[in-house]
């Protein structure tokens, strides 16, 4: 099977741009605040993705049906409404995630409002697990 076009594709655009054009102060203090976490987890450059994502790391993967794509291991980005983590495993790793603070979850989300809301220990112990589950699917282990 061919791979998979998304509409979400890697971009050459500034990250620094990204964040500094977030007009509300606060949204855009706790995304740099999330951009230094996870660059010191991962150990990844920040990377945009559309217009409104920032990934960390690369990644090509392969569904049982055959399709393909191109996606980042972890990411996150800073809706008008919340700060959505795109941390895959991280909802399924509750003995961890109750301890976070004020958060909801959808399939392979975390959404935040603030980080304040959040114990940041937690959420790097999440950003850990999550890239390293992301990272050893690519490895195929």
């Amino acid at each position: 099977m061919a791979k998979a076009k998304l509409k979400t594709q890697n971009t050459e655009k500034s990250v620094a741009s990204f964040l500094g054009s977030i007009t509300d102060k606060n949204k855009r203090s706790d995304s740099e605040i999330i951009v230094k976490l996870m660059t010191e987890v991962t150990k990844h450059e920040p990377k945009m993705w559309g217009s409104a994502i920032i990934g960390f790391g690369d990644r090509h993967m392969v569904y049982e049906s055959g399709r393909e794509l191109d996606w980042f291991h972890i990411g996150f980005s800073p809706r008008k409404q919340n700060l959505t983590l795109y941390l895959p495993g991280a909802v399924r790793n509750i003995e961890v995630i109750e301890k976070l603070g004020k958060y909801k979850t959808g399939k392979g989300c975390l959404y935040i409002n603030s980080v304040e809301d959040i114990d940041l220990k937690v959420l790097k112990k999440l950003i850990i697990q999550s890239f390293k589950d992301a990272h050893n699917q690519v490895q195929g282990k």
